[in-house]
């Protein structure tokens, strides 16, 4: 570590990166950047380390949620008050009815650049630059918009900026407020038998309260019963902007990286020897590295290693994404090869990525069926290793989409067109996350039994 610097990753090989044709213009851009103010706090990171490293013991579980990619177009207060309170209404799903503490992070404020599978899209006869996210460039599909633009990165900031500020407000103002779960439901949330399921949760919430207020344990008293902690996460891919805000903390003179709470590492950037590696192992911030099918145990061994030298409980979150049915084909060989040396992490399921396919109206979208299979197997084979099923990491919404086919509340394929407004990939709505909420709880509630 002695050769680290927020630099060091410019060393080593680099993927899924923009190239800007006017570096003149990029370094302006980084050089005003790296005067902004930090959008998070070293001390707020040290404290959701400390709470991951509960979840890595199993005394608590990690629910991490929100936009597969911010946009400037949808950037608008209602929106991420909904997404707030749907991750609320997931929480105290899991806390009530599973018998464990939530801790909550949001991919929110940040989550603006996107791996591609392809660094170009053809349209008919019209080749372009891929979208890479609102933080590079426009996906409209012209020349103009595809054109890479660093100024973009200081609208994200600001968006991030004001997201942050608003989210803050939420978590401590009275939203999340236990005598609000009842306000929690959205608007247009559907009364199905998920969404009868919670209110008769909350109506049970409410005479607990009512007792504890009794007992002299009101929400005037006792903050934790009128605000909450709520942390900010996303995909650390662009590392020019990172780099801006990574900065030396004032207390203990180690660098973090103050565009969010936790930052993670994708699945198609995790290469040992790459720059995102490099960067991230320098940064004291929790962090996070997707496993998919093509992990290799030996590989991940060495992904801990690096990452997590010193073995410390809740720096390093292993966000597993496999797709139904082939859980158990891949993940009982990390789970042994990462006990086998003792290391330290938080085990968390991503079950969008592996289950995302196209519709016969050619609609990118994922079956709500085959999320809740693939969590069941993780619950499943976690418990066959005796190890924790810690967490896990969504690509979700408050707003009232029909991007996941299926559900309690059924989206059919026909559906998909009437309210598609992902920019990337498909996001569970209000309803089909509470659905997933419950099934998690029912199976924390199986784990500890």
């Amino acid at each position: 570590m002695s050769t680290w610097s927020p630099s060091s990753w410019r060393e080593k090989p680099i993927l899924q990166q923009p190239t800007y044709p006017n570096q003149a213009e990029l370094q302006k851009v980084l050089d005003e950047l790296k005067n902004y103010p930090p959008l998070v706090f070293a001390g707020e990171a040290r404290s959701l380390k400390s709470q991951l490293a509960k979840v890595a013991n199993g005394d608590a579980f990690l629910l991490q949620g929100g936009d597969c990619a911010e946009s400037f177009s949808e950037f608008h207060a209602d929106n991420i008050r909904d997404s707030f309170k749907a991750l609320m209404q997931m929480a105290v799903v899991m806390t009530y009815a599973g018998g464990l503490p939530v801790v909550k992070v949001g991919r929110m404020a940040g989550q603006f650049a996107k791996p591609r599978s392809s660094d170009t899209e053809t349209q008919g006869d019209i080749t372009l630059d891929s979208y890479r996210g609102d933080i590079i460039n426009g996906s409209d599909f012209t020349s103009e918009a595809r054109v890479p633009d660093p100024r973009r990165m200081v609208r994200a900031y600001n968006q991030a900026s004001a997201t942050q500020n608003l989210l803050r407000a939420f978590a401590s103002g009275g939203l999340a407020d236990l005598h609000q779960v009842h306000k929690w439901t959205l608007d247009f949330a559907h009364q199905g038998d998920v969404t009868k399921k919670y209110e008769q949760l909350a109506e049970e919430i409410e005479k607990s309260l009512q007792f504890m207020e009794a007992c002299g344990v009101t929400s005037k008293t006792y903050r934790t019963l009128r605000e909450t902690d709520f942390y900010t996460s996303h995909e650390a891919l662009l590392l020019p902007y990172e780099e801006a805000f990574t900065r030396r903390d004032s207390i203990t003179g180690d660098w973090y990286d103050t565009s969010a709470h936790m930052l993670w590492i994708g699945d198609r950037t995790r290469q040992l020897d790459g720059a995102h590696v490099e960067f991230l192992k320098g940064v004291k911030n929790p962090i996070g590295v997707k496993a998919g099918p093509s992990m290799d145990p030996e590989d991940l061994v060495k992904l801990c290693q690096t990452l997590n030298p010193d073995n410390e409980a809740g720096r390093l979150n292993v966000i597993v994404r496999m797709g139904a049915g082939k859980v158990g084909d891949g993940l009982p060989a990390l789970i042994k090869a990462v006990e086998r040396e003792g290391l330290s992490v938080v085990w968390s399921c991503d079950p969008m990525h592996g289950n995302t396919i196209k519709s016969s109206n050619n609609y990118k979208t994922r079956p709500v069926d085959a999320v809740l299979t693939e969590m069941k197997e993780f619950f499943q084979i976690h418990k066959a290793e005796g190890t924790h099923a810690g967490g896990v990491h969504l690509e979700m919404t408050g707003k009232n989409v029909t991007e996941c086919i299926g559900g309690s509340f059924t989206v059919t394929e026909e559906d998909l067109s009437s309210r598609y407004h992902t920019h990337c990939d498909p996001r569970l709505n209000a309803d089909q996350s509470l659905e997933l909420a419950f099934l998690i709880a029912d199976s924390l509630k199986e784990a500890r039994q």
